[in-house]
């Protein structure tokens, strides 16, 4: 097993963001974490959270409202960003990616008709639209939304976001 292939199973293991597309259930007092452990389709967002370390903070009291790339959003990066960011010396670079997907507070999609930007804990801001009755954040559709769970809300995107 090479190492990004364990890497991978570690991040797995260490049971970070996954979920199916279309869940809708709203979660039985689980936090966002547990939420969406276990449905498959973002595993490569789990490896990088647990490469992060950020597994704990998501698991936090919140609220986090959290735009969850799904495994063909990762696949659409260059060739080898996945590996790069994974390695411990890109760590800081992973974390300022992955928290740019985060915003503090619990933001439903019934709310973002409201809005036109939100900021990140990464610190940057996503710009947020609304156009016939379809949303997006920065470059990337939102799919699937308001996956409750007990510390705050997933939203899940077709695309990466990357910090400006």
């Amino acid at each position: 097993m090479n190492a990004f292939a364990k890497q991978l199973m570690a991040g797995v293991a260490v049971a970070a963001v996954v979920m199916t597309m279309g869940v809708t259930a709203r979660a039985q007092g689980k936090d966002i974490v547990d939420t969406a452990v276990g449905a498959g389709q973002f595993k490569t967002l789990a490896a990088a959270l647990g490469a992060a370390g950020l597994v704990d903070t998501l698991k936090g009291a919140g609220p986090f409202t959290v735009f969850a790339p799904t495994d063909a959003a990762c696949a659409k990066l260059p060739a080898g960003t996945v590996e790069m960011l994974l390695k411990p010396e890109n760590k800081a670079k992973l974390t300022a990616i992955l928290t740019y997907h985060v915003v503090a507070g619990k933001v439903m999609a019934a709310d973002v008709v409201k809005v036109t930007s939100a900021k990140t804990v990464q610190g940057g801001s996503v710009a947020v639209k609304v156009t016939g009755g379809k949303v997006t954040i920065d470059n990337a559709n939102v799919v699937t939304t308001d996956i409750a769970a007990s510390n705050g809300v997933i939203h899940v995107i077709d695309t990466v976001l990357m910090p400006k």
